[in-house]
């Protein structure tokens, strides 16, 4: 009996297990000023910039502002605002509303993304195994409904359920996500499901705390690693090495 027959579900995380950040940040906010007659912001202030105002954003309106009842649109232009502002640019409302729009749409499309190639085919294979499929991503709706589709990462073909912070209002690495997953795959038994990501503090332990199963994905030979490893958990490189390592026999211990 493999380790995968053990289980009906596996939930996985989305940004670094299956997929990655394409270029840098300045170059999508570059873009975004020559389209306006603008020079480049220089990308290091703006990466700064842009962490400080993302981590303010997230901690006065977390889950893109859904207890305030923040648009989207609105969440993301104050941060790309602030941003700028931190990296000491500052734009009359016209020229600043010109490049937003740039950079939000840019964000909502496929393009500043790139799927691992082991991703789809692993997706395919748990869902042509019979498993419930499902993603759980601290996101807002576009991906959803945009940016996954347009990846070719479909609701129905690669996975069967989603739940994202910014559509429901709880985001990682509070257990509740996991607990609303497995509501969503049909009450599943925690026991009966796996959760797949490449945080320890986001994916492993929550996932860990509410009694699913966990491994960790290292795709980028994450400097914590071994401590990882040291602490019980299972690192794999790959998808391509999860889905062998589910094939195996249930002596490998979850």
């Amino acid at each position: 009996m493999t380790i995968l027959s053990k289980l009906r579900c596996i939930t996985i995380d989305v940004t670094g297990t299956l997929m990655a950040y394409k270029g840098e940040l300045g170059d999508y906010y570059c873009m975004a000023a020559k389209s306006v007659g603008l020079p480049c912001p220089d990308y290091k202030r703006v990466h700064e910039g842009f962490k400080l105002a993302y981590t303010e954003m997230a901690k006065n309106y977390p889950c893109f502002g859904y207890a305030a009842k923040m648009p989207n649109i609105v969440w993301w232009k104050t941060c790309v605002r602030n941003s700028f502002v931190r990296a000491g640019y500052e734009y009359d409302e016209e020229t600043f509303e010109k490049i937003f729009r740039r950079i939000y749409a840019s964000f909502g499309s496929a393009a500043p993304y790139t799927v691992f190639p082991d991703s789809q085919p692993f997706l395919r294979w748990l869902r042509q195994k019979g498993l419930k499929v499902g993603i759980v991503s601290n996101a807002e709706y576009r991906y959803k409904d945009v940016i996954l589709p347009a990846l070719g990462l479909n609701q129905g073909s690669e996975w069967d359920f989603g739940v994202f912070s910014g559509l429901e209002g709880v985001e990682k690495p509070d257990p509740r996500i996991y607990e609303i997953a497995l509501e969503r795959a049909g009450n599943i038994a925690p026991e009966e499901a796996l959760h797949i990501g490449d945080s320890m503090r986001k994916d492993y332990v929550p996932a860990k705390s509410v009694g699913m199963h966990a491994l960790l994905v290292d795709r980028f030979k994450t400097y914590d690693a071994e401590e990882w490893r040291k602490s019980g958990a299972v690192v794999l490189p790959d998808l391509v090495a999860v889905q062998d390592w589910l094939s195996r026999d249930e002596q490998v211990p979850l």
